[in-house]
């Protein structure tokens, strides 16, 4: 990367990468969750780097329970990674390799990812979806 953007700008995007995933991985931590790893997307304005995207979202981030963490295995997660293993099980019908489009989610699976999606947010935010506000 730096020779792409320079190596002065590698090291201030490694600092704020390292910085912005401790804080996240400590807050998570306290909450029950590890934070086992995500992606920032950094971009440039007038005034300097931004951080910008989906930051620290279960599409952007791996979610484990931490009272469900075993090394050496496949952890339970909060994240994407059940679509995907739905995607690539014998139950979808899809093969990756094809030149064919992925299936429609089935109703089980988009409610079983939506209740994971929930589940990391009431966790590591301590608040109730339930109590925001609806859209008007």
């Amino acid at each position: 990367m730096a020779a792409e953007v320079g190596r002065e700008r590698a090291e201030q995007l490694r600092e704020l990468t390292l910085r912005v995933y401790a804080r996240a991985a400590e807050h998570a931590e306290s909450r029950g969750v590890v934070l086992a790893d995500t992606k920032f997307e950094f971009g440039l304005d007038a005034d300097g780097i931004v951080l910008g995207d989906e930051v620290l979202t279960p599409d952007s981030s791996r979610f484990w329970p931490a009272d469900g963490y075993e090394p050496g295995r496949v952890q339970p997660s909060f994240d994407k990674q059940y679509v995907r293993n739905w995607l690539t099980s014998p139950e979808s019908g899809w093969d990756r390799a094809s030149d064919v489009p992925p299936p429609s989610l089935p109703d089980e699976v988009v409610a079983a990812t939506r209740d994971r999606y929930v589940e990391a947010y009431e966790r590591i935010t301590g608040r109730d979806l339930a109590d925001w506000p609806s859209p008007a």
